[in-house]
């Protein structure tokens, strides 16, 4: 007999008939009433970011099924009600990306233990959920309400069991690994739908696991039949690396593979999808965070496409710190583009909104091996944008959060073509990189140290260094020249942690600009 694994939460249903009508329960219901009160009480802590989205009550952890349905964003994600602890899913809607509405939990768990990650889709008429449920496998469910309120699952059961043997049709193939069945991400092709799993295969050197996705199709959503391993010429993932929280998607005249590795943290491959036979051919590949994935690490992926040929992806990020009351919060969301093998990345538009009390430092030059601190320019909830030719210098920093006898800093640093040789490029182009060291960020002591994380990019000849700097409480952004991103946690302990310096080591450099914005909070 399944056992019963219905939850403790309160369960409501929502009107379906109208928006109009479900915003008008939506102001009566006890369950997003409690939510929102319970948000007001993380007003005063100092490392609650308040324009990063952070859910209202409890701990959150992977965010899922990111998509775009009747002009609005939705994004799901691990949630852990107060008083059943196991995973539900939590849900919050957007129009622009950048201001967050809390909404109810909407898929319980019951028959899974747990509602773990997954992706979703959206179609005309309807947005399908598939996720993993702990304990029976890979499950189903759909809405077709305005705000996507309420789910029902397909046959109330998992349609991809867990059981390796009911995967297949067949003996499991010879030499093949039997698909551990997790975290799937759906798409549609022609007349079918088709799913990845996360997994791993022994067909790593010495027959050691690396990462694999397994495919499966359906043309009704309850019946799936396994077909192969969908990923061909990966060199990029790490030995040891799963495949988990995939989410696979067209981006530009290519297709992208984001996933999150419990080895090594969040990724993607690049690549062609060959549609006759149904695999995935890698070309390229890289990392979303530069080191383990905690502590204070970019974590799992969400992505949906953005309508104009790119990716939006919004990454979770793990603590080191305790948080009394909550744990966990979501990167901004990133626009991705790719031209050829090279990826972009970009914060989302619609950011600017958030902007308040401006100021600005004009061209300035920095003389070799000198702190030069910004007076006027400080905050810890604060968007800079700095352009700086670097000339000679062997690296430029951009303290932020610094304390006024530097106590307590973090540090960006940026290197020029210090790099990785690109050997596939003739003449070879040697990479310039970027870094956020958080060694100085906290004096607490219940702070987790971590390694710098330290990224690679192509710096275009002639070109100066452009940053864009978003620090929010408790998290550190940063965009390079488009190109590149670095996202770090870090835990100032000093409410006078809030400056702003510069930095040219070696040789002078010049500051070209710099603005710095207030931000808003958007809750």
């Amino acid at each position: 007999m399944a056992k019963d694994y219905t939850s403790k939460l309160p369960y409501h249903t929502f009107p379906t008939e109208s928006l109009e009508a479900q915003e008008a329960a939506l102001a009566e219901n006890p369950l997003l009433q409690r939510m929102l009160n319970h948000r007001k009480t993380y007003e005063g802590d100092p490392h609650r970011p308040i324009y990063h989205y952070v859910n209202p009550e409890a701990n959150l952890n992977d965010p899922n099924g990111l998509c775009f349905w009747q002009n609005r964003w939705h994004l799901f994600y691990q949630a852990y009600p107060p008083e059943d602890t196991r995973q539900h899913w939590g849900h919050t809607v957007s129009d622009d990306l950048v201001n967050w509405r809390d909404l109810p939990y909407c898929i319980y768990p019951n028959p899974e233990r747990c509602c773990y990650s997954g992706s979703a889709l959206a179609e005309k008429d309807r947005v399908i959920a598939m996720y993993h449920g702990t304990e029976v496998g890979n499950m189903v469910a759909i809405s077709s309400d305005p705000l996507l309120l309420n789910w029902e699952k397909i046959g109330n059961r998992a349609v991809v069991p867990m059981t390796a043997e009911r995967t297949f049709d067949g003996p499991v193939p010879e030499g093949m690994h039997p698909p551990r069945v997790f975290d799937p991400c759906i798409w549609k092709k022609g007349d079918a739908y088709y799913s990845i799993t996360g997994g791993q295969l022994p067909t790593g050197p010495g027959g050691k696991l690396i990462r694999a996705n397994f495919l499966y199709r359906s043309t009704d959503l309850e019946h799936w039949e396994y077909l192969h391993p969908f990923v061909e010429n990966d060199l990029y993932s790490m030995v040891g690396d799963d495949g988990a929280c995939p989410y696979f998607w067209p981006i530009g005249d290519r297709h992208m593979l984001l996933f999150f590795s419990h080895t090594s943290g969040g990724q993607y491959l690049l690549g062609d999808y060959d549609t006759e036979r149904d695999k995935f051919v890698v070309t390229d590949g890289a990392k979303f965070n530069f080191g383990p994935y905690g502590p204070a690490g970019v974590h799992a992926p969400s992505a949906c496409p953005d309508g104009d040929g790119g990716l939006i992806v919004i990454f979770n990020m793990n603590p080191a710190k305790p948080t009394d009351g909550w744990n966990q919060i979501m990167t901004l969301p990133r626009r991705l583009t790719v031209v050829s093998d090279t990826v972009y990345q970009e914060p989302v538009d619609g950011l600017e909104s958030l902007r308040g009390a401006h100021e600005q430092v004009g061209r300035t030059d920095l003389p070799a091996n000198q702190e030069l601190v910004l007076d006027n320019i400080s905050g810890n909830a604060i968007e800079i944008i700095a352009e700086v030719d670097p000339k000679g210098a062997s690296s430029i920093d951009l303290n932020v959060l610094r304390s006024p006898d530097r106590e307590e800093f973090t540090r960006i640093t940026f290197y020029k073509e210090r790099g990785y040789r690109d050997r596939t490029q003739q003449p070879p182009p040697v990479t310039s990189a970027i870094t956020i060291d958080s060694t100085y960020s906290s004096t607490a002591a219940d702070v987790r140290s971590r390694a710098p994380e330290t990224a690679h990019f192509q710096l275009e000849e002639g070109k100066n260094l452009r940053l864009r700097v978003f620090v929010d409480k408790s998290v550190v952004e940063v965009f390079v020249n488009g190109i590149q991103c670095v996202a770090l946690r870090v835990y100032p302990d000093r409410e006078d942690s809030t400056g702003v310096s510069l930095r040219a080591q070696g040789s002078d450099a010049q500051l070209l600009s710099l603005d710095a914005w207030q931000m808003q909070n958007i809750y």
